[in-house]
Order: structure tokens, then C-alpha cells, then sequence
């Protein structure tokens, strides 16, 4: 039988000790295992020249690497070791914004889409947008021909809908693990992985500007599952359609 491997298929994850069931986690254009092999050899001293005299090999450990395309808040909170949170999405009326200068960029303190209007103390004078201000992702650009004087302004505006991730608020966590695999050169049968412990690292680079989609890469450790017994792998499991 002709067992030739071409595959693709989908990436779930649940937090081991959580309760939110596995989670899909999207595009993942490369999944793979490295083991890594320790080796103990005895050298022949019997004779000259050398030689094996006997040997034994151990497996050292056995290494995740996976490379995911969605930019998803579960997934950078993964790869950030942070959390997530909907944002709030209430209009802020009033926020006070210091200018020291033009030809500036003034972010709000959440993140805004729409800006409803942008004064001077005390709601005066009404600036114009187009000419005194520009609307820009996440707050206002003040040009250099603006009439906004150099001191404190007002801005009304609502804040975007989604989510926030906060990177780095919490240490790596571990994870089940289960790839619905399908084998393209065997006519898209089923292949699928389950391992118990994964331990995933951060992201190795985070490219949010380029001319290629962005790519989460991570690299990860499969560790022992003790509670597996029973002359089973404590480690991981490959169920092969016939």
C-alpha cells in the first residue's frame, strides 16, 4: 500500500486545565516534529584503530514547530504570552489632548475610528477636519497650516469595536493539541494527531508591515503526560485511515 504523505488540515488547541473546548486556530501553513536523538557510544579498545564497541540511543525531547497566518486576539495573546479583552465601545465626549506642536499626530486614549468633533477648551472654537486636523487610525493628525492652537484641545469621538491584547501579562502556558489532518496523495485521508502537553514559545518575529502576508512563527516542546498509562504513549498519537 502506497502511504505517500501530502498534507494539510486544521490546528485546534485548548489550555490543559481550561474549559473552553479545542479552539481552531486557523490558516497554519507549516506543522512539524523535530526529534532530537541522544546518542552514547562505547569506543572498542579491544584492537587498534577503534571503532563502535556498542552503542544506545535515547530520545532527548521532541520540538513543536508551527507557523500560523490569523492575526486572530486568541492567537497573539498565545504567541505574546498575553491576554485578551472586548474593547469598549461607549463615545468619549471631552477628552482633553495636549498639543506642544504642529505637524504632530495626537492618539486618543482608546482606540478610535470615527471622530465626532475637535474643539478648543471649552467646546471653542469648533476645528474643521480636512483643513485643521486629519482623521487617521487611532486618533488625529495635526498639519503644520493648521488653526489649532499650541496648548490643549477637546475631542469627541467613539472608540473602535474588537478586541485588545495585552502582550506579556502572563508566563507560557501548555496546551492539548489536535491536528484533523487529510493526505492529499492518498485521496485526502484522514490523519490525525493528538498531543497531550505542548508547551508553545513566543513568537520568533512579528512583522506587521510587508509585502508578504504575516506569518506567526513559534516553536514549542512536547512534554510528558504522566496520567497516560496502560503501555501507551505518554507523549503524542498518529491515527492513520487505512
Amino acid at each position: 500500500m502506497d502511504y505517500s504523505y501530502l498534507g494539510s488540515g486544521k490546528v485546534y488547541l485548548e489550555e490543559v486545565g481550561g474549559s473552553t473546548g479545542l479552539l481552531e486556530v486557523g490558516n497554519v501553513s507549516s506543522l512539524s516534529f523535530v526529534v532530537n536523538e541522544e546518542t552514547k557510544e562505547l569506543r572498542d579498545y579491544t584492537q587498534p584503530g577503534g571503532g563502535t564497541y556498542n552503542e544506545v540511543r535515547r530520545i532527548a525531547s521532541v520540538e513543536l514547530q508551527m507557523t500560523g497566518h490569523d492575526f486572530s486576539p486568541a492567537n497573539l495573546a498565545r504567541v505574546l504570552y498575553g491576554s485578551t479583552a472586548a474593547l469598549v465601545t461607549t463615545a468619549v465626549t471631552n477628552e482633553v489632548k495636549a498639543v506642544p506642536a504642529k505637524g504632530i499626530f495626537i492618539a486618543t486614549s482608546k482606540p478610535a475610528t470615527t471622530i465626532t468633533s475637535v474643539t478648543g477648551p471649552s467646546a471653542t472654537p469648533v476645528y474643521v477636519a480636512g483643513t485643521d486636523y486629519e482623521v487617521r487610525a487611532g486618533g488625529i493628525f495635526i498639519p503644520t497650516t493648521s488653526t489649532i492652537a499650541i496648548g490643549n484641545i477637546e475631542i469627541d469621538y467613539t472608540p473602535m469595536a474588537g478586541d485588545m491584547v495585552e502582550a506579556l501579562t502572563s508566563s507560557g502556558k501548555e496546551y492539548r493539541m489536535v491536528f484533523g489532518g487529510l493526505n492529499e496523495a492518498r485521496s485526502g485521508k484522514a490523519t490525525i494527531i493528538e498531543v497531550y502537553r505542548a508547551r508553545i514559545g513566543a513568537a520568533r518575529n512579528l512583522g506587521f508591515i510587508g509585502d508578504e502576508y504575516g506569518a506567526l512563527e513559534v516553536t514549542g516542546k512536547i512534554i510528558k503526560d504522566s496520567s497516560k498509562v496502560g503501555g501507551i504513549s505518554q507523549y503524542f498519537r498518529v491515527a492513520i485511515a487505512s
